[in-house]
């Protein structure tokens, strides 16, 4: 795997796995039978992605943990939730109504603002879900040679066992989103996860790349990925199209900069485009690692960040970043805005409230 991001959660699950094996007379316990443990360094321990909901942080990561602050990051309390998987994502559509994504092919739900979690989906129903389709596909189409390669790709993917992760989340409202994954795993629903459909026969992904990020920017929603991939949705086709774009290495992830989308990934590289995904053009974000994270703040400036925890701001719709000079900086997977020259950071050493010295 290309990516960064898979690398480091792929690591993170067989040390996990070869920690938990290393445990003399343990009894094995899948993940995905066992709720996440209540630890007081729940929020000091690897943390993959960020988000405001309303006045809260909720912030998710390693084992299953789940963690919230109503302090603007300077306390944190952690939720019980029913999986251990390590949880990748995090997406609100207010401040109540949330979603996680994670390893194990897991989707978490909430209502009440972080406090509380139910189980969605587990790879192993999205494995069932996923070869129930692509067998009436096969049935519907069957002299087609893409179908039958669809079907024999989901049932390897069962046979595997529920080992995919989910790697991100978003929603349009409350009812309709997307969760997008590892080789091309990809699931809509439009009851708000009541039930969910796999759309793995709706991208053009014949390769099957990782799908890293899926956010809208404009009047479009697309999908970052893995190889250059950009997936933009064709709402009347109802399927994920190609975009071309001028880079071949990964993007893993995407931001709506206001006037342009913006996409972004490995070794610093961003683009943006103003026309829908017809066109991009390079833009210097001032970042030289790979970008792994974006926000925006409540004045509208779009704020990026590279791994190694340097973060550049936009004021212009993503046209040009100017480096921004932080305090403290620690290595990021993700970040919020929280006003007064603050931000929170998150990444392998939890969370961090960071002071911004200087624009």
């Amino acid at each position: 795997m290309t990516s960064l991001r898979m690398y480091a959660s792929a690591l993170i699950a067989a040390l996990a796995a070869a920690c938990s094996a290393s445990v003399a007379g343990a009894d094995f316990a899948d993940v995905l039978d066992s709720p996440a443990q209540i630890s007081p360094l729940a929020s000091k321990g690897l943390l993959q992605a960020l988000v405001k909901a309303g006045s809260r942080l909720v912030a998710v990561g390693q084992r299953g943990h789940i963690v919230i602050s109503t302090d603007g990051g300077a306390s944190w309390r952690q939720s019980p939730v029913p999986v251990s998987s390590d949880l990748t994502s995090v997406y609100f559509v207010d401040d109540r109504e949330g979603w996680v994504v994670g390893h194990d092919g897991v989707i978490l739900h909430t209502r009440d603002g972080g406090d509380s979690w139910e189980l969605q989906l587990t790879g192993r129903s999205a494995n069932e879900l996923l070869v129930w389709a692509m067998k009436r596909k096969v049935v519907a189409e069957p002299n087609s040679d893409d179908a039958k390669k669809l079907l024999a790709e989901a049932m390897r993917y069962q046979e595997q066992g529920a080992d995919k992760p989910f790697l991100d989340v978003w929603f349009a409202d409350s009812k309709m989103g997307y969760a997008v994954g590892a080789y091309n795993l990809i699931f809509r629903t439009s009851d708000g996860g009541k039930h969910w459909e796999p759309w793995f026969d709706r991208t053009e992904n014949p390769k099957f790349f990782n799908l890293y990020a899926i956010r809208a920017a404009g009047n479009s929603l697309y999908i970052a990925g893995e190889g250059g991939l950009v997936l933009k949705l064709d709402a009347a086709g109802q399927r994920f199209r190609a975009v071309a774009t001028p880079y071949e290495g990964s993007f893993f992830g995407v931001v709506d900069a206001g006037t342009s989308a913006l996409l972004f990934g490995l070794r610093g590289n961003v683009y943006g485009s103003n026309d829908g995904g017809a066109s991009w053009s390079k833009v210097d974000a001032g970042l030289a690692a790979s970008v792994v994270a974006a926000t925006r703040s409540a004045d509208g400036a779009v704020l990026l960040a590279d791994a190694g925890g340097r973060v550049s701001a936009s004021t212009d719709g993503g046209r040009t970043f100017t480096k921004l000079t932080l305090k403290q900086s620690v290595p990021v997977t993700g970040l919020v805005d929280i006003g007064e020259a603050r931000l929170v950071l998150v990444g392998p050493r939890g969370a961090t409230v960071a002071e911004i010295a200087s624009r």
